[in-house]
C-alpha cells in the first residue's frame, strides 16, 4: 500500500466499502468514489472527507485519481462490469481490486478474528468488537453494520494485534481473508444466484475454515450442516444458546424487559451476563462473541460490562418507537430464518400483542428460491404488509414477484402494497407492535414511518 497516495472506491456507499473508506481517510489517504445514489451513509462519509459523485461519467473522476502509479481502485461485486468508471480504470492500467481482496491485504499482518454465517454475523462481530474495544486488549474492526455505540462501522486501535472482520460469503469474498480465529454462525443456503446449490454453498464455508492459520481456532454453531476442513494445529469449538457445546448459556432469565444468563466456557463460568439488546437470538450471538473474547484473554468483568452496554448495530432489531401502547422495531432480516428469529423475539418480548410485519423482499433470485419459506415465516404475524421486491444488483426474473410469497401466507390479514404508497397506508392503520424488515431501501422510510406511528 505504500506506493499509493489515493484510492477510488466504486460503490463507496456500501456498508462494507464504507468501513474501508473510513479506514483510509483515517490513515491520511486522499479518497474519492462513486455510488448510485446519495444516502445518510454517503453524506456522513462526505463530512469525513470522501469526495463522492453519483454519476458514473469518467469526467467526474478527480485529477488526483488519474495516475495508476499512485491510485488504487476498489470495487464491490454489486457493480456491473460495464460501469464506465470501472471500464476506464481497467483500460488505463490501474490496479483494480475487490473490496474483500483489499480487506485481506490489510488484515494479513494482524490477528484476524473473522465472523461468518448466513445470518447473525453482523451482530456477533459487533458484539465482539465492542467487548475487545471496552477492554485493555482492544481491536481494530471492519463491521457490516453501523454500531450504535460508536455511530460507525470502523473501530481503530493503536496497540491491538487483533482485527475483527465480518466475513461475507457473497461472491466467495471471505476466501480472501487470513483468519487467526473464525466463527461460523449459520450455513442455511443463501446467495444461490452465485452458488447454484446448497452443496456448493457448504463447500465455500468448508474452504473458508481451511484458511484458519495453525495455532488459531474455529468456533462453530453446534448442529449446523457444515463439515469443517481445518488445518492441523487449528482447534475446533462448538457453541449454542441452549443446546450445550463447548461454550453455551445457562441459567437464562427473561423478564421485565431484560435477559440475563451465565456464560459457560470449558475453563469456567461468567455469571449474570446482561444483554444490552435483550432479544432471544442475542443470547446465542453473545455466546459466540464472548467465546472469541475469552480465547484471546479478555477478562470476565470486561466482558460482562461490555455486554450490558452494547447498543447493537443499526437496523439489527432496532427500536424506533417504544411506548407502553405502541412499539416500532426495524430489522435487516432478509432470509427466512432471520425473519422467523425476529418474529419469535417480538412474540417473546410482547406476548399476546398484535404484531404487524412490513416486509420488503430483497432480490428476485432469493424470492424465487425461498418463497415458501418466506411465507411460512410471515404467517407467524397477525398482519402482513408485503412490498414489491427490491432488485439490488439483479434484473427482473420472469414470473418472480412478491405475489409468489403473498399467495402462500396463511394469516388472514395480509396485503400487497407498493413502496410509494406505504406511508399513506400506514396512516390508515392502527398499529400495536410494528416490525419492519428487509435489506432493500425500506430504511429510507423509517423516520417518516416512526413519525406516523408516534402521532397515532
Amino acid at each position: 500500500m505504500k506506493q499509493y497516495s489515493s484510492l477510488y472506491f466504486i460503490g463507496a456507499g456500501g456498508i462494507g466499502m464504507s468501513a474501508l473508506v473510513r479506514y483510509f481517510l483515517a490513515k491520511g489517504y486522499r479518497v474519492a468514489g462513486y455510488d448510485r445514489t446519495s444516502s445518510p451513509l454517503t453524506e456522513a462519509l462526505q463530512s469525513e472527507g470522501l469526495e463522492i459523485v453519483y454519476d458514473e461519467s469518467v469526467d467526474l473522476i478527480p485529477d488526483y485519481c488519474r495516475d495508476p502509479k499512485t491510485t488504487l481502485v476498489v470495487y464491490t461485486p454489486a457493480i456491473p462490469a460495464t460501469h464506465a468508471g470501472l471500464v476506464y480504470f481497467r483500460e488505463h492500467g490501474f490496479k483494480v481490486v475487490k473490496r474483500a481482496e483489499l480487506l485481506g491485504l490489510i488484515t494479513q499482518s494482524s490477528k484476524g478474528l473473522c465472523f461468518s454465517g448466513t445470518h447473525g454475523k453482523t451482530t456477533t462481530s459487533s458484539m465482539a468488537a465492542h467487548i475487545f474495544h471496552e477492554s485493555p486488549v482492544g481491536c481494530n474492526a471492519f463491521l457490516g453494520g453501523i454500531l450504535r455505540n460508536y455511530n460507525s462501522n470502523l473501530i481503530l486501535s493503536d496497540h491491538s494485534p487483533f482485527t475483527v472482520i465480518e466475513a461475507d460469503e457473497y461472491d466467495r469474498s471471505f476466501h480472501w481473508l487470513h483468519p487467526y480465529m473464525a466463527v461460523v454462525t449459520a450455513t442455511d443456503p443463501d446467495h444461490l444466484d452465485i452458488y447454484g446449490t446448497e452443496e456448493a454453498y457448504l463447500e465455500s464455508f468448508a474452504h473458508f475454515t481451511s484458511l484458519i492459520q495453525p495455532g488459531g481456532c474455529l468456533v462453530i454453531k453446534k448442529g449446523i450442516k457444515l463439515v469443517p476442513r481445518v488445518q492441523e494445529g487449528v482447534k475446533v469449538y462448538t457453541y449454542s444458546a441452549r443446546d450445550g457445546g463447548d461454550f453455551h448459556a445457562d441459567n437464562i432469565r427473561v423478564g421485565n424487559g431484560t435477559i440475563l444468563f451465565d456464560f459457560v466456557a470449558p475453563d469456567g463460568v461468567v455469571t449474570d451476563v446482561e444483554l444490552g439488546v435483550p432479544v432471544d437470538i442475542n443470547i446465542e450471538n453473545a455466546v459466540a462473541a464472548m467465546a472469541i473474547a475469552r480465547l484471546n484473554g479478555v477478562a470476565d468483568d470486561d466482558m460482562r460490562r461490555a455486554m450490558a452496554s452494547f447498543k447493537g448495530a443499526k437496523r439489527r432489531f432496532e427500536f424506533w418507537v417504544k411506548r407502553d401502547d405502541r412499539v416500532m422495531i426495524d430489522d435487516y432480516a432478509h432470509h427466512p430464518d432471520e425473519l422467523k428469529a425476529s418474529i419469535r423475539s417480538v412474540r417473546a418480548l410482547y406476548p399476546g400483542r398484535k404484531l404487524t410485519v412490513i416486509f420488503q423482499p430483497h432480490l428476485y433470485s432469493r424470492t424465487r428460491d425461498f418463497a415458501p419459506q418466506f411465507a411460512e415465516a410471515l404467517s407467524m404475524a397477525d398482519q402482513v404488509i408485503l412490498l414489491d421486491i427490491y432488485p439490488a444488483r439483479e434484473l427482473p426474473i420472469p414470473g418472480v414477484t412478491s405475489q409468489l410469497i403473498f399467495d402462500r401466507i396463511t394469516c388472514r390479514d395480509k396485503e400487497l402494497c407498493l413502496r410509494e404508497k406505504l406511508l399513506e397506508r400506514i396512516k390508515e392503520c392502527n398499529f400495536d407492535i410494528l416490525l419492519t424488515m428487509g435489506a432493500g431501501d425500506i430504511d429510507r422510510l423509517l423516520p417518516e414511518i416512526a413519525s406516523i406511528v408516534e402521532a397515532k
